[in-house]
């Protein structure tokens, strides 16, 4: 079966990079004056979670730096639910991989999954908290606010969620989301994000804010008193810089990896718009994309293939690739079995396109559209299929680099690396 020919193109962003990152963490904390609710010599324990942060080892040093400038005694902790195995090995190994670890950080590194309860909320939920963070004389978070790959709200993935799956580790985000399958994970997070304040134990937030180059676009520290209100308009200034596949509507999505680090669902379902348990386009905005190829797992993802129930197809070389003990934990924690579901899955690229090629409702298989992107968080370099040339040249933030050239397959079938596909 003929493939369509393939387009290099580029789709630019604006630039909001943070340029200095440690003058401006050390500037936000600062500014927000977190020191004065300690006496000098205090324990602070500083809550890490296991994104694929962009310059996260950069960002969480400086806040170390910060809380010694004032005289005080900074550990990290994981604040990551039931990733890394829900072990605490696994989880100081998440953190190690993105290195931070007590050579790198200048203090301790102390993940362990004892929690203490701090009361119950109206809804009847009891708040967790790990139990060396509650053991300190303060808690400070570190933390991306993000729109969350399950649910819209007007507070998604960010500080509050972090208080709740994040600091409760394993025991609090099981129970949480068992909560949350009743209530609503939104309802859920913002009634224990509110219960873990009322502790007093949190001394505020840095708010990490990427743009749509997944460069650190904006730190802002937020104190425990605005926290709630801070968190809303974060969010929505970060939804306004969000990229998206550039096309109304596309036949398949080639996505060469998926990952934890990538997306805590593997990939970003408001890229694909797809949800967590399978449905197809259910959100507004995202181009509505009618298949979803997947070709690997990320090497940082450690086994983990969250996600890949999202995908119509898979190349069969992710299987012997999945540790299916982290995989299970973590997707039966969230109470979303269906995202580890192994889709239908064949021996080459080739077969897997052509397999599916036809299922999309088009009788000239040569006019099914295709973009093809690294992951969810590579979103600049694209190659789409010819038949989209009019929608590209059309939408002045894509630039064709090259092309047309023929589908990018080696003589086994089997795609070419994305930075050097093209040509061929």
């Amino acid at each position: 079966m003929p493939l369509p020919r393939m387009l290099r193109v580029r789709q630019s962003f604006p630039d909001r990079a943070v340029k200095d990152i440690p003058a401006t963490v050390a500037a936000e904390l600062r500014s927000a004056d977190f020191a004065s609710k300690l006496k000098p010599g205090s324990s602070v324990a500083i809550g890490v979670g296991s994104r694929g942060i962009a310059n996260i080892a950069t960002i969480v040093r400086a806040v170390v730096d910060y809380w010694k400038s004032v005289g005080m005694k900074p550990f990290i902790f994981p604040a990551m639910g039931s990733h890394g195995a829900a072990s605490p090995e696994g989880q100081a190994m998440v953190l190690g991989k993105y290195k931070i670890n007590e050579e790198t950080m200048g203090c301790p590194v102390r993940s362990q999954l004892e929690v203490v309860a701090l009361g119950t909320t109206p809804e009847g939920i009891t708040a967790y908290l790990d139990k060396l963070a509650y053991e300190s004389d303060g808690v400070m978070l570190v933390g991306r606010v993000k729109w969350h790959t399950d649910f819209e709200g007007i507070i998604e993935s960010g500080l509050y969620k972090m208080m709740a799956i994040g600091l409760g580790k394993f025991a609090g985000a099981q129970y949480y989301h068992t909560f949350a399958y009743k209530i609503g994970l939104g309802t859920m997070i913002r009634s224990v994000g509110r219960q873990v304040l009322a502790s007093g134990k949190i001394l505020g937030g840095l708010a990490i804010l990427e743009d749509a180059n997944h460069s650190t676009a904006q730190l802002t520290a937020v104190p425990v008193e605005e926290m709630e209100a801070r968190e809303e308009q974060l969010l929505e200034l970060v939804k306004s810089w969000q990229g998206h596949v550039p096309v109304q509507e596309l036949d398949i999505l080639i996505l060469d990896e998926i990952g934890k680090e990538i997306s805590g669902a593997g990939m970003d379902t408001k890229v694909v718009n797809r949800g967590v348990n399978g449905e197809y386009n259910p959100w507004q905005g995202p181009p509505k994309i009618h298949r979803v190829f997947v070709r690997d797992l990320s090497k940082d993802t450690y086994g983990s293939a969250v996600g890949m129930g999202m995908a119509d197809v898979i190349h069969s070389r992710i299987l012997p690739k999945i540790d299916w003990k982290p995989t299970q934990i973590n997707s039966l924690t969230a109470s979303s079995p269906s995202a580890i579901r192994t889709p239908v899955h064949f021996d080459t690229d080739r077969e897997c396109l052509e397999r599916f090629l036809p299922t999309v409702g088009k009788h000239d298989l040569s006019q099914v559209t295709i973009v093809r992107i690294k992951n969810t968080l590579g979103l600049v370099d694209l190659e789409m299929s010819e038949n989209l040339r009019a929608e590209i040249e059309a939408n002045p933030n894509l630039t064709i680099v090259e092309g047309p050239y023929d589908f990018p397959l080696d003589d086994a079938g089997n795609m070419l690396p994305l930075e050097a596909s093209h040509g061929h």
